[in-house]
């Protein structure tokens, strides 16, 4: 097994331990007596299972992991929460705070300064809303430029420029595509944020301490929709860069199958490049030429503990001292190998593959996306209004009713 930090005298802990409710360890069922329960996508469920074994047996307690589609995970612990019968934690993304926080969902954690130190800084402010930290992260995730080195050997260090060496390969037969970027009929604005940014534009503006304001929404100011008519230029009505046939559902064959020379990929598509016979390299999306770098999206994936659980005790010392430890965390990258946050981590994994380290590279001018609730209302609007664009409709007038769905939806 995994080494795990020390944990003597939490064994007392578990004989406190009371039911919210029964479960079989398949179907998201909330805690049971004497049982840790944890709610996990499938494909991290087994690592995490394994991991926490030690941590299990030196408690006295059962550790029993459930797998739950990740895309149901934030609305199933509210609804179970308010049920009584949630999980003692879960795995989820930041964005999900400010929601959570708002429904009573989960308890603030204390995290010791040697533990704090020890994860990457933004990625722990990235858990911090109103002063309190709710949750433990463990990896980061942004997208980045993955390249075919066949085609394109050097990085391009503008936009400009990766589009004029993908059309001269597009116009002598080479591929068929300049660049696969996800746009989709309902639009990306996960992955489009990197180039609105260069561009001028944002989601949300920002205080005097540096922090997102959510009561400035600026979907559809000035600098925003002057940057979507920058990125208009490569639409559909303009150069034929970006266009809505490309989502993610072929994004990446597109450029695994050679057809297109650039890529804007996420570490999702790692496993999938890995064992591909395309020889690529990664670096960070090229910005404007006149515009600022290239700013991804930052998110980050973490555990959370359930408000008023019955094991919440032994939830809290769980997140604080195994989900930031080194071999833990290991563990959790072979079965879903995302950047991780923890800093000795990070350097293992990045001194076994230096794409880790060029992803992690490539997100340094990134951005933490926003937590609170008001985020969740702008993805739908905002990334419609995007893939209008794309598809050669008015700046102005998808930008600005977009603007005004998502301020009607938050209370502005």
């Amino acid at each position: 097994m995994r080494s795990a930090p020390a944990l003597a005298g939490l064994a007392a802990l578990s004989l406190m331990a009371t039911a919210c409710g029964g479960g079989d360890g398949d179907e998201g069922d909330g805690s049971q007596e004497g049982t840790l329960v944890i709610w996990s996508d499938p494909d991290r469920s087994g690592a995490i299972q394994e991991a926490a074994e030690e941590f299990a047996e030196a408690n006295g307690v059962e550790v029993d992991v459930q797998n739950v589609s990740f895309d149901d995970i934030q609305g199933d612990v509210v609804n179970a929460h308010q049920a009584g019968n949630a999980p003692d934690l879960f795995l989820g993304a930041h964005d999900w705070t400010g929601n959570l926080m708002r429904n009573g969902a989960v308890q603030p954690i204390e995290l010791p300064s040697d533990r704090a130190e020890a994860l990457d800084t933004t990625a722990v402010e990235a858990m911090e809303l109103d002063g309190q930290l709710l949750g433990v992260p463990y990896a980061q995730e942004n997208t980045f430029l993955m390249r075919n080195t066949d085609l394109a050997p050097d990085a391009p260090e503008t936009f400009e420029e990766l589009v004029e060496t993908g059309t001269e390969l597009k116009d002598d037969g080479e591929v068929d595509e300049v660049l696969s970027m996800a746009i989709d009929q309902e639009g990306d604005p996960f992955r489009m944020n990197a180039l609105m940014r260069s561009a001028g534009g944002d989601l949300f503006g920002h205080d005097g301490e540096g922090e997102w304001d959510a009561e400035d929404l600026r979907v559809g100011s000035d600098e925003t929709i002057e940057a979507m008519e920058t990125i208009a230029e490569y639409g559909e009505d303009g150069e034929g860069v970006l266009r809505r046939s490309i989502d993610t559902e072929n994004d990446a064959a597109l450029f695994f199958d050679g057809e297109a020379p650039f890529f804007i990929a996420g570490p999702w598509n790692l496993a999938d490049a890995n064992a591909s016979d395309v020889d690529f390299e990664i670096s960070a999306i090229p910005g404007f030429e006149d515009g600022e770098p290239a700013s991804p999206y930052l998110g980050y994936q973490a555990f959370f503990v359930t408000e008023g659980g019955a094991n919440s005790a032994l939830a809290e010392e769980f997140v604080v001292n195994h989900v930031t430890d080194t071999e833990f965390v290991l563990d959790l990258y072979e079965a879903d190998p995302r950047t991780p946050v923890q800093t000795e981590a990070l350097d293992t994994v990045s001194e076994d593959d230096p794409n880790i380290a060029a992803v992690a590279e490539a997100g340094e001018d990134g951005v933490a996306m926003p937590n609170f609730p008001e985020m969740g209302e702008t993805w739908e609007p905002l990334g419609v209004a995007q893939a209008q664009i794309i598809g050669g409709e008015d700046a102005r007038e998808a930008l600005e009713n977009a603007h005004e769905q998502i301020a009607e939806r938050i209370g502005q």
